[in-house]
């Protein structure tokens, strides 16, 4: 694990200073310094300091205070054997407190810590050490839950990094050499076997295998791919020994593109979140009025302590990051990369979707959908010939005649004096007879006698393709092939409606009896075909122009101008395509448009959480400062209240986590679209 780090380091220095901390929690005392905008602890956003006891010596520290408590019931309260116990505990768990203040003074910062330091130096004041170590222990411990929950996104960095191997088996003159990925290039071939982490994005030149890509795509199930598919650093192979050519290395496979998308995620602000930081240097020295009032009336320094301590507004501040962090994993799982957080909060807003046609709503591939033989020939018979004659064939109707056969699990012949003439059709022998396979013309061209369109009952305008088939100058029938429309989408644009979204509109630039078919099948009422990418981009500015929050959806590729153009732009299929991921402010793993309705209802509950947060954070404080002024908060009673207000923020945030459960265990066959 540290060698994976020293190299992930090298690469990115910031990477460095974020993981550093995480690891040693209960060996060193940590001391991290946040150098961008986004405060990752409970704090009040500025450059400040956190300082955290080691496991061992905080122990010390609370064993000196509970032996002093022992001491008072065995001795009495006043004895001096039980007061330089507690002295000392108080000073073992208070000095890094105070010590962090000073630092902060020093730069200039004034934040909630000086609030704690004063309560802590309060309690020394009044002789009362017990008081101060009890105050000491419980905020190090609120500090502690607090940067354990907001480094959530750093543990999706440091589990990144694990799925990365540092070695790969490379291939030179058919023999095998161990190199560090690092020394990959593209074009290189190297060697994966079972339960083996794939070390770059490729694709698979021999062998078969079945992929666990859940930490890539989201999908649950592994996925089998063959020689030509494409695979990605840090997916597991699990079965069979595959070969691979290296297409994409380092920080620019897709598994680094992930990487670098968490870390500028986490130095994004929300708007709340910087109106809390312009605000918050007046709230301490607010606090501290509020406290001299208290003193000035009651001359009561447990009161004031108390004030101090109840006024630290940690529940209030973590109630976004908390959230955030929990939303952010709850996508994550299901490949959803957001780039900044505030596209979650944005998202919430959406009441119009604009969708590409071709590669989003369908495959973008073709696909046979019809088999229709003359009398005399079965499917099958159609099939097996037609696949036979194409083999050879990288025409896209070819490939999808030839998928559909292997799928069939149909044996092909293999065919001889194949010749293949472009935009008409092929030749070749099948066996001892002659096939022919093309567009109508090209048979009657190769003098084949009959009417062919007599049985035909598709409409090509529609984006149907037509082949005929002919054996031996006589014709057998026809293949009519298409590209298919997903079957989630019907289902998925259903949802967006239910949930408040109030226009969906396909804007293509394939021809209208396409589009039309397509959005009859999906139940889209409006469609704007045969559109140029500039065109696309005019609608969306229109929509926005009338008050419509719109999000775009597309495949990254021609749509990047109308993905960039709206308020949100989710690319599709982002796997191993950069332009995909660049392009859009939040991009789609795989395929899988049931993530649409998913991403809505993520963003809103996470919406509604964090204004649950800041209203326990808000009532709580205000509630605190009153009880702890008129004295039925005592300063230990004070710290325990404060470190439960922060775990019911948490565990309120947690809830999202579990937020799209429902859509782990169903997978799209995205593996098979991806070959038709």
């Amino acid at each position: 694990m540290q060698s994976k780090q020293e190299s992930i380091k090298k690469q990115d220095s910031h990477t460095h200073h974020h993981l550093d901390h995480d690891h040693n929690h209960n060996d060193t005392i940590i001391s991290h310094h946040h150098d961008h905008d986004h405060s990752s602890s409970c704090s009040c956003g500025h450059d400040h300091e956190h300082t955290i006891l080691p496991i061992h010596v905080t122990l010390a520290g609370v064993l000196f205070i509970v032996n002093s408590f022992i001491l008072d019931q065995i001795y009495g309260t006043d004895n001096m054997i039980s007061a330089f116990s507690a002295l000392i505990g108080a000073l073992i768990m208070g000095i890094p407190i105070v010590y962090t203040s000073v630092k902060n003074l020093f730069k200039g910062v004034l934040s909630i810590n000086e609030l704690v330091t004063l309560a802590v130096l309060a309690a020394f004041a009044s002789g009362n050490y017990q008081t101060a170590g009890v105050v000491a222990f419980f905020m190090l411990l609120g500090e502690i839950i607090e940067i354990r929950t907001a480094d959530g996104a750093r543990k999706s960095i440091e589990s990144l990094i694990k799925l990365a191997p540092t070695k790969a088996r490379r291939i030179v003159n058919g023999k095998e050499e161990e190199v560090t990925v690092a020394q990959l290039q593209i074009g290189d071939v190297i060697r994966v076997r079972p339960g083996d982490n794939v070390a770059a994005d490729g694709v698979i030149l021999s062998g078969q295998g079945s992929f666990n890509q859940a930490n890539i795509t989201g999908e649950s199930l592994p996925v089998d791919k063959s020689p030509g598919d494409e695979v990605f650093a840090g997916t597991q192979n699990l079965t069979g020994v595959i070969e691979i050519r290296v297409s994409r290395a380092g920080q620019d496979t897709t598994l680094g593109q992930v990487h670098n998308l968490i870390l500028a995620a986490e130095k994004t602000h929300l708007p709340i979140m910087r109106i809390i930081d312009q605000y918050m240097q007046y709230y301490t020295p607010l606090v501290l009025v509020i406290a001299a009032l208290v003193w000035a009336f009651t001359f009561d320094l447990d009161r004031v302590i108390a004030v101090l301590i109840v006024a630290c507004p940690c529940a209030f501040i973590l109630a976004t990051p908390s959230a955030m962090v929990a939303a952010l994993s709850a996508a994550a799982r299901l490949g959803i990369l957001i780039k900044k957080v505030s596209d979650i909060e944005l998202a919430a807003k959406i009441n119009a979707f604009v969708f590409d046609k071709t590669g989003t709503l369908t495959y973008g591939k073709l696909v046979v959908n019809r088999l229709s033989p003359v009398e005399g020939i079965q499917p099958a018979e159609l099939l097996q010939i037609a696949a036979s004659a194409e083999k050879y064939s990288n025409h896209p109707t070819a490939k999808a005649i030839t998928y559909l056969a292997e799928k069939a699990e149909i044996e092909l012949t293999e065919p001889t004096d194949f010749a293949e003439t472009a935009g008409r059709g092929i030749t070749a022998k099948v066996g001892e007879k002659k096939i022919i396979i093309g567009r109508a013309q090209w048979l009657q061209d190769n003098g084949v006698a009959g009417d062919f369109l007599k049985s035909v009952d598709l409409n090509e305008t529609e984006g149907f393709s037509l082949l005929f088939v002919a054996s031996d100058s006589k014709f057998i029938g026809w293949i009519g092939l298409q590209d298919e429309t997903r079957p989630e989408a019907k289902e998925s644009l259903d949802e967006l409606l239910e949930n408040g979204v109030r226009r969906i509109a396909i804007v293509t630039g394939d021809r209208s009896p396409v589009a039309n078919r397509v959005a009859k099948e999906i139940g889209c009422e409006e469609i704007i075909a045969e559109c140029l990418p500039q065109d696309k981009v005019d609608f969306v500015a229109m929509m926005r122009s009338r008050g419509y929050r719109v999000a775009v959806v597309g495949d990254g590729v021609n749509d990047a101008p109308a993905l960039a153009a709206g308020d949100v732009g989710i690319a599709m299929g982002a796997a191993g395509s950069e332009v995909a991921i660049n392009s859009a402010t939040i991009a789609l793993m795989n395929n899988d448009l049931r993530k649409l309705p998913f991403l809505v209802r993520l963003s809103r509950s996470t919406r509604s959480v964090i204004n649950q947060n800041f209203l326990f954070g808000t009532l709580f404080i205000i509630f605190g400062l009153g009880f702890a002024s008129w004295g039925f908060i005592n300063p230990i009673l004070a710290a325990l209240l404060h470190n439960a207000g922060s775990l019911i923020v948490v565990f309120n945030s947690a809830r999202l986590v579990r937020q799209g459960e429902e859509l782990g265990g169903i997978q799209l066959d995205e593996t098979n679209s991806d070959k038709k």
